[in-house]
């Protein structure tokens, strides 16, 4: 009898939120297929096309599988993130620039979190689009938003650190490679400033093998350090943030999100060479698939007048902090060069 309990809960459960899933999948699809055929970003467009939809979040059966996408399904593409990454891959880059990536990311997050500040804006708000800035661009902005506590803004401050982050990660795409050849960095320095200062991850392999296979084999794992930093950023935020988390909802957030827990154990069962190729593979896909559909999902519950109503300064901290991170790697890649 219990088990029959179960099932029909299931059951019903998985009704509830299949509209709402197929409608994110069916968005998620499209954006996917017109970033391969215009090289746009997949998040971006995923983002714009969901916004286009968000009648489907507001009323009908769509709602509670848009809310299960947005909240649960990023989780696991984040946590899937983890088969992108071994240990041998950080180690074999060396330490000089894991160190460049460490210091970069603890320097904008910082400078991010002061500007935000100075600019009227909360350190939450400072942290979001600088941790976007520093580490992944869109997925680790879904990451930490998940680990923040819960603002009645942080929706819409999501939304907008996702645009600008696709918005500038594009620009870079195509001008850093050409800064990189006018300044005359070499191969691996060239892959090391790509890698380091452009915010998504495709958007640098596109960067770097743009160039050249050495530039890009360089830049990919440079980046692939980067997104190795993103638990241990989460982990602090979590830290810093549980007081306020607790007075605002009652209890303390988990002092260690399940998603970033899985997120060490991928890595470190990629690292062991126990995977097969194929499934490493096949879970970085659906990695990028669920934050693709996450990414819908959040558009889908978004208005475009919250949007418009952010007014200038959110782009002028977030420009602000892409140029402060491209200026700062460039400098340490000359001096160390």
């Amino acid at each position: 009898m219990p088990t029959m309990t179960c099932a029909a809960v299931w059951s019903r459960r998985g009704r509830a939120l299949f509209p709402g899933l197929l409608a994110c999948g069916v968005v998620a699809a499209a954006a996917s297929f017109l970033s391969q055929h215009y090289g746009a970003s997949a998040m971006l467009l995923a983002l714009l096309l969901g916004m286009a939809m968000n009648f489907l979040a507001t009323e009908g059966p769509c709602a509670p599988g848009i809310e299960f996408t947005a909240r649960k399904l990023s989780r696991v593409g984040i946590a899937l993130l983890g088969l992108q990454i071994t240990l041998d891959q950080i180690v074999g880059l060396g330490w000089p620039p894991v160190l460049l990536a460490l210091v970069a990311i603890v320097a904008t997050i910082t400078v991010s979190i002061l500007a935000a500040r100075a600019l009227g804006f909360t350190h939450l708000f400072g942290l979001l689009s600088g941790g976007a800035t520093a580490i992944c661009g869109g997925s680790a902005a879904l990451a930490l938003a998940a680990a923040l506590p819960s603002h009645p803004q942080k929706e819409r401050a999501l939304m907008f650190t996702i645009v600008g982050i696709s918005v500038l990660s594009a620009l870079a795409m195509v001008v850093y490679p050409m800064l990189a050849k006018a300044i005359g960095l070499d191969a691996r320095l060239a892959g090391t400033f790509l890698g380091a200062s452009i915010h998504d991850v495709a958007q640098v392999v596109g960067a770097g093998y743009g160039m050249s296979k050495e530039t890009g084999d360089v830049a990919t794992l440079v980046k692939l350090a980067r997104v190795a930093m993103l638990m241990p950023v989460i982990l602090l935020t979590v830290l810093l943030t549980r007081p306020r988390g607790a007075a605002a909802q009652g209890q303390r957030p988990p002092l260690l999100p399940g998603f970033i827990v899985a997120f060490v154990v991928l890595v470190a069962v990629n690292s062991s060479s126990l995977l097969p190729h194929a499934f490493a593979e096949f879970g970085g896909n659906l990695s990028r698939a669920c934050l693709v559909a996450a990414i819908a999902a959040s558009g889908m519950k978004t208005q475009w007048r919250e949007i418009v109503q952010v007014g200038l300064k959110p782009v002028v901290l977030m420009v602000g902090e892409t140029i402060f991170l491209a200026a700062l790697v460039l400098a340490m890649v000359r001096w160390g060069a």
